[in-house]
C-alpha cells in the first residue's frame, strides 16, 4: 500500500474537477517527460476554491467508507490544505497578478510543479505538532526560493525595492503556514481522528509537559469516541465484540491462589496507562539500553496510539511494542481491544503462545479467530463480517515462539509488514500489533516503516496512584482483618520490585498477611527482604497443597522449594540465558535431586520436575508456544534480582553446611573433609563476578550466615579446595550435572575463580596469595598465580574476565625483600602506579616521571586493573610506553587497526611527513588534544609537504574552534608565500566555512572582518 503524501494524488483520491485534474495531470507529465507548461494561474482561483470545498464536502465523502478508506481520503484532504495555504498566500500578495501571460507560461513551466508533485509533511503522533509547522515552514520557504529565482529573470523583479525582494519569501513562508494552521483546524474540527494526528485535542504547544496519570486507557477511549460512526460489525462478531469489553469488568490478575476476601482491582480500574518511550522507524538497535537511554519518556500513550491507528502508517507496518516481564505488554492488548470503539476498529487478540510456531501469518491469525470466537472463520469472512471496521490484530508473546521453540523467527516481522501489504492490495487492510520481551527483540529484523515502543518502569507518581487504588478496593479486607493499609513509603524504598505492575501486585500480596512489609526493619538489607519474599510465597505454596505439615515438615518442605527454586536460578545463571527451557530445567532436577518423585495431580498426569517447581509463584513467568502439535515451555523470573539472589542463596547455604561440618569436626579433634560435591557441580560453568548483584549478596550473607568465629575456618577450607580445584576428582557425585557442554579447562577455570572469589568475600581482611595457594613461600604464591591468572584470561568469557577484574583488587608489594600480593574485593579501587609489578620487584629503582592514580571506569584504571590482576611485566612495559599518551591526550588505549594511538606515533615517528598519514590520523581522532597535536606537527611539517597536500590536510579538520583555528592561519600564512600553491584551492578552502560559524576561515581573507559573539542578531554562538 502506497501512503498519498502529494497534493495531485491527493486530488484524485478526492475526485476533484475535470479542470484541476487534468491540470495535474499535465503537471505530471511535464515533471516527467519535459512537456509543455501549464497555465496554472489560470486555474488558479479554481484550486483554492477546491481546498475549501473538498473540507466542506468531506463528511458526506466519508460516508460509508470503511475506516481504511476514510483515513486514505482524510491524510488526501490534508494534502490538499497544505498547497491550497500557499496558493491562497501567493494569492494575497498581489505579485502573480503583475506578471504577463507569457511570463506565467515561464514559471509553471519550470517552478510550480513540483508543488503539485512533492511529498508534502504528514502530521504524526511520532513528533509534535510544533515540528510538522516547522516542516512546512521549510516547504514552503524551499517552493518561494525556487520561485523567487524565477522571478530574478523577469521584468517585474526589477520593480521592486530592495526591502520588497527581501520580505518577500518571508512574508509568503508566514502567510501560507498561518494560513495551514486555520485549515487544519477545520479539519480537525470535522474530523476527530484528524486531531489525534498530532495530539491537538484541546491544546497545541501550551499543553501539559507532564499530564495527569491516565486510568483503563481513559484518553484514547475519549478521543476516539467523538468520531461519529454509524456501523458495526455484523451479529457474528457480536460475541467477539462482548468479550473484549467484558475484560474490563474482570480482575487485572486471574488466579486462584490470592487470600480469601482479597479483591484484586479490575482491569478498568486498576490499569494505568504506562510511560514509553518510542524508537524511530529505521533505528535498528531496539535491544541496546543505550539507544533507548537517549530517547525521551513519554506519557502520552493513549494519544501516540489514537493517532497511530487513525493513519494509514499502521497497516503499512506492524507496532512493535517492548518491555520486561510483568510491564504489563498483555494487559495492554487487553485494554486495547476493550477501549477500541467497534464503530471504527475490529480488535482481535491472538496469544501467539497458544498457535503453531511454524504455521505462517495468515494461518496463525485464523487460528486466533478461532479461539476467540469458538467456530471456523477464514480470514476473508472475518473482514468481510466487519463491515467496514479496521481490523486490529494484536500478536500478543512473540518472545514466545522464539523462546519456547528455539525456532529462527529472524523474518517474522518482516513477514507481518509482508501480510499487511497483500492484504490491503486485496481490500483487506489490517493494522498489527505485536508485543515481545526486550532481551529478544533483536533476534528479529525490523521492517523499515516500523515503529518501536517500549513500556517504561513505573515512576513514583505512577506507583502511589497504584497504591491508592490498590488500597480502595481492599478498604474492606484491611478492616475486617485489622490490618493497615498498603503503605507507599515501603513500596517506594524497594524500587526494583515497586516499578513493574505485577512484581508491584506480589509486593502488595506480600503486605496483606499481616502487614508483612510495614513490619520489616528500616534498614534492612535487600537480600533479607528478597528472602522474606520468597519464604512467604513458598509458605503459602506449601500449605496449599500439603496443608497437614506440621511446623517442623513444613520448614523443610518450605526450604526444599526454594532450594529447587535456585536450581532453577542456577540452570539460566550456568546457561548464560535469563530463562530456561522446561526440558533443560528437567535434566537439571534430576542431575542433582534424582531421588525427588513427580507429586500426584489426582487424575491428571504426574508433574513434570519443572512444572512442580514453577507452581503458582508470581515472580516466575511461563512462555508457552505450539510446534507440532507439542506445547513447549520456558520459565523466567520477573526480574533478574530474583534469579540472582537465589543464585547467592543457594551458594551461601552450601557453605554454612560445610562450616558447620568443619567447626563440628575441629571441636572433636577430627580429621574431616567438608563435601563440596554439589557446589564444585553449580559452580563449575560461570564465574559468579558476571552478575555484580550476586556478588553483593553473596558478601552479605556470608557475614550474616556464618558466624564470625568460623569465618576464618571457612576461608582456610575455601583456600585448600582452591589450591587443589585444578585436580582431577574422580568419580564426581554430580555428573550427570551438565548444563553446557564444556571442555575440562573451562570448568576448572571456573571452578577455581569462584573458589577464589567465595575465600576472599569470606576474608575479613585482605587475603595474603600464599594463605590463598596454602604455601608458605610468598614467591611461590605469586607464580601460581600469574600462572592460573593466565588460565582464567584464556578459559572464561569477556565479560567473565572484565568483571572478574573489576571485582577482586590484586595488590603487589614489598615486605622486607620479599614481593608479595593481596586480594581484595574492591570494584571501585584507587591505583597507584607505584604498585604496577615491576616496581614491586626488590631493587627496582622507583624513578618515572608520572606519579598517576586511576580510579573509576577510565581507560587507564581498566589497564593498571588488568595488569595488577595478571601480574603481567610485558603488559606493565606496555603499558608504561603509552601512559604518556593517555594522560596528556587521553581515550582509549585499545589496539586495533586505525587506533589513534598507533596513527598518532606513525604520524609522530615518521621518516618524512606524508599527507596519508595526516589524513589517517585526523580521522580516528578522539578529541581535540589529539587533533591539536596531530595540527601542531603539521605546522612543523608543513614546509616539507606539497601545499596541495597541507590544503588537504586543512580540509579534513572538519568544524574547527578557535585553538585549531590559531593554528590553521600560522600554517596558511606559511602556505600564502609558497610558489606550488594554487589560489583558487585556498579561496575553496575559505569559502567551505559556513557564514553563521564562520571558525578561523573569514579570519584569512583579508575582504572579510572578522566575525565575533553578538555581531549578528540572533547570534547563537556562546
Amino acid at each position: 500500500m502506497r501512503q498519498i503524501l502529494t497534493y495531485h494524488h491527493s486530488v484524485v483520491l478526492l475526485g476533484g474537477p475535470s479542470r484541476i485534474t487534468n491540470l495535474l495531470d499535465r503537471a505530471s507529465s511535464l515533471a516527467l517527460f519535459g512537456m509543455q507548461a501549464v497555465d496554472l494561474f489560470d486555474a488558479r482561483a479554481e484550486a483554492v476554491r477546491l481546498g475549501d470545498a473538498f473540507i466542506r464536502t468531506l463528511r458526506d465523502k466519508v460516508k460509508g467508507l470503511s475506516r481504511y478508506d476514510a483515513t486514505q481520503r482524510m491524510v488526501a484532504a490534508h494534502s490538499v490544505i497544505v498547497v491550497t495555504a500557499y496558493l491562497e498566500a501567493l494569492s494575497e500578495m498581489d505579485v502573480l497578478r503583475e506578471l504577463t501571460p507569457e511570463e506565467q507560461r515561464r514559471i509553471t513551466g519550470t517552478g510550480v510543479s513540483p508543488i503539485l508533485l512533492a511529498p508534502l509533511p504528514m502530521p504524526s503522533p511520532t513528533w509534535p505538532y510544533e515540528q510538522v509547522l516547522a516542516d512546512l515552514r521549510d516547504l514552503y520557504r524551499t517552493f518561494t526560493d525556487g520561485l523567487c529565482e524565477l522571478l530574478r529573470g523577469l521584468a517585474v523583479w526589477d520593480t521592486w525595492d530592495e526591502t520588497s525582494r527581501d520580505r518577500f519569501p518571508h512574508e509568503v513562508t508566514t502567510r501560507a503556514s498561518r494560513r495551514y494552521e486555520e485549515l487544519f483546524r477545520r479539519l480537525c474540527a470535522e474530523f476527530p481522528e484528524v486531531a489525534c494526528w498530532s495530539d491537538r485535542v484541546d491544546h497545541q504547544a501550551t499543553r501539559q509537559e507532564v499530564r495527569n496519570l491516565s486510568r483503563g486507557m481513559a484518553d484514547l477511549r475519549e478521543q476516539l469516541a467523538r468520531i461519529p460512526g454509524g456501523r458495526g460489525p455484523s451479529d457474528r462478531l457480536a460475541a467477539l465484540i462482548r468479550s473484549n469489553q467484558a475484560a474490563l469488568r474482570r480482575p487485572i490478575l486471574s488466579s486462584t491462589r490470592m487470600p480469601a476476601g482479597l479483591t484484586v482491582p479490575t482491569l478498568e480500574e486498576g490499569y494505568l496507562t504506562p510511560d514509553y518511550r518510542l524508537l524511530p522507524a529505521g533505528e535498528r538497535p531496539v535491544a541496546l539500553e543505550e539507544g533507548w537511554s537517549t530517547l525521551p519518556r513519554r506519557r502520552d500513550l493513549d494519544s501516540f496510539l489514537s493517532g497511530h491507528l487513525t493513519l494509514p502508517r499502521a497497516t503499512d507496518s506492524p507496532l512493535l511494542v517492548l518491555g520486561q516481564p510483568g510491564a504489563g505488554k498483555s494487559v495492554l492488548t487487553r485494554m486495547l481491544a476493550a477501549r477500541l470503539p467497534a464503530t471504527e476498529f475490529l480488535p482481535l487478540r491472538v496469544e501467539l503462545r497458544g498457535v503453531p510456531a511454524d504455521a505462517d501469518v495468515l494461518a496463525q491469525i485464523e487460528h486466533g479467530i478461532s479461539a476467540a470466537l469458538d467456530e471456523q472463520l477464514s480470514w476473508p469472512e472475518f473482514v468481510h463480517a466487519a463491515e467496514g471496521a479496521l481490523p486490529v490484530v494484536m500478536l500478543d508473546g512473540f518472545d514466545e515462539l522464539l523462546q519456547a521453540t528455539g525456532v529462527s523467527q529472524t523474518d517474522y516481522l518482516e513477514r507481518v509488514a509482508q501480510f499487511q501489504h497483500e492484504q490491503a492490495e486485496k481490500g483487506r487492510a489490517l493494522a498489527v500489533i505485536v508485543t515481545s520481551r526486550i532481551a529478544v527483540a533483536d533476534r528479529a529484523r525490523l521492517p523499515q516503516l516500523s515503529y518501536v515502543i517500549r513500556l517504561e518502569p513505573f515512576e513514583d507518581d505512577q506507583i502511589r496512584q497504584w497504591v491508592t487504588v490498590w488500597n480502595d478496593a481492599n478498604h474492606e479486607y484491611f478492616t475486617e482483618r485489622d490490618l493497615e493499609p498498603l503503605p507507599l513509603d515501603r513500596v517506594l524504598a524497594v524500587p526494583k520490585l515497586g516499578e513493574q505492575p505485577l512484581l508491584l501486585l506480589m509486593l502488595a500480596l506480600y503486605d496483606a498477611d499481616a502487614n508483612a512489609l510495614r513490619h520489616l526493619r528500616e534498614d534492612l538489607h535487600e537480600a533479607e527482604l528478597y528472602e522474606r519474599l520468597l519464604h512467604d510465597f513458598a509458605v503459602r505454596e506449601v500449605g496449599k497443597s500439603r496443608p497437614h505439615l506440621a511446623d517442623g515438615d513444613l520448614g523443610q518442605a518450605v526450604e526444599d522449594e526454594l532450594r529447587r527454586l535456585s536450581i532453577t536460578a542456577f540452570a539460566m545463571f550456568n546457561r548464560g540465558l535469563q530463562w530456561i527451557a522446561e526440558q533443560d530445567l528437567d535434566a537439571d532436577l534430576r542431575a542433582l535431586q534424582p531421588r525427588q518423585a513427580p507429586r500426584p495431580q489426582g487424575l491428571r498426569r504426574p508433574l513434570s520436575p519443572a512444572e512442580g517447581v514453577i507452581g503458582g509463584f508470581f515472580f516466575i513467568h511461563t512462555t508457552q508456544a505450539l510446534r507440532d502439535e507439542q506445547r513447549l515451555k520456558t520459565y523466567e523470573f520477573l526480574h533478574a534480582t530474583f534469579g540472582e539472589y537465589l543464585v547467592a542463596r543457594m551458594v551461601v547455604r552450601e557453605l554454612v553446611e560445610m562450616v558447620e561440618e568443619l567447626a563440628f569436626a575441629e571441636a572433636r579433634r577430627r580429621p574431616a573433609r567438608a563435601n563440596d560435591d554439589l557446589l564444585q557441580a553449580l559452580l563449575s560453568f560461570a564465574a559468579l563476578s558476571v552478575r555484580a548483584p550476586t556478588v553483593d549478596f553473596l558478601r552479605h550473607g556470608i557475614a550474616s550466615e556464618v558466624p564470625r568465629d568460623r569465618r576464618a575456618l571457612l576461608t582456610r577450607h575455601l583456600c585448600g579446595l582452591f589450591s587443589q580445584s585444578l585436580r582431577a576428582v574422580p568419580g564426581a557425585a554430580h555428573e550427570a550435572y551438565q548444563p553446557v557442554q564444556a571442555e575440562l579447562t573451562a570448568r576448572c577455570a571456573a571452578y577455581s575463580v569462584n573458589l577464589m572469589l567465595l575465600a576472599v568475600l569470606s576474608s575479613d581482611e585482605p587475603l595474603p596469595g600464599a594463605r590463598l595457594f596454602d604455601v608458605e613461600q610468598p614467591e611461590h604464591a605469586n607464580e601460581r598465580w600469574r600462572r592460573i591468572a593466565r588460565l582464567w584470561h584464556s578459559q572464561l568469557s569477556r565479560a567473565e574476565w572484565d568483571s572478574l577484574t573489576r571485582t577482586i583488587w590484586v595488590r603487589h608489594f614489598l615486605d622486607g625483600r620479599s614481593r608479595v600480593m593481596r586480594l581484595e574485593f574492591d570494584r571501585d579501587p584507587e591505583f597507584d602506579l607505584r604498585e604496577m609489578v615491576f616496581f614491586t620487584w626488590p631493587d627496582t629503582l622507583l624513578s618515572y616521571p608520572y606519579q598517576h592514580r586511576a580510579t573509576g571506569a577510565t581507560p587507564t584504571a581498566d589497564w593498571m586493573r588488568a595488569i595488577s590482576f595478571r601480574d603481567d611485566s610485558e603488559m606493565a612495559h606496555l603499558f608504561l610506553d603509552l601512559l604518556p599518551y593517555a594522560v596528556e591526550v587521553g581515550g582509549r588505549l585499545d589496539a586495533q587497526p586505525g587506533s589513534p594511538v598507533a596513527c598518532l606515533l606513525r604520524l609522530l615517528l615518521s621518516s618524512a611527513p606524508h599527507r596519508d598519514l595526516y589524513l589517517a590520523a585526523l580521522e580516528c581522532s578522539p578529541n581535540p588534544r589529539y587533533t591539536e597535536r596531530v595540527l601542531r606537527q603539521l605546522e612543523a611539517d608543513a614546509h616539507r609537504m606539497p601545499a596541495g597536500d597541507v590544503i588537504t590536510v586543512l580540509y579534513s579538520a572538519g568544524d574547527l574552534n578557535d585553538l585549531h583555528g590559531r593554528q590553521c592561519r600560522r600554517v596558511v600564512e606559511m602556505l600564502e608565500q609558497r610558489p606550488d600553491l594554487d589560489p583558487e584551492a585556498l579561496r575553496a578552502l575559505r569559502a567551505r566555512q559556513p557564514q553563521d560559524q564562520p571558525g578561523p576561515w573569514p579570519a584569512l581573507d583579508p575582504e572579510v572582518s572578522p566575525v565575533s559573539p553578538g555581531d549578528v542578531p540572533g547570534d547563537r554562538q556562546p
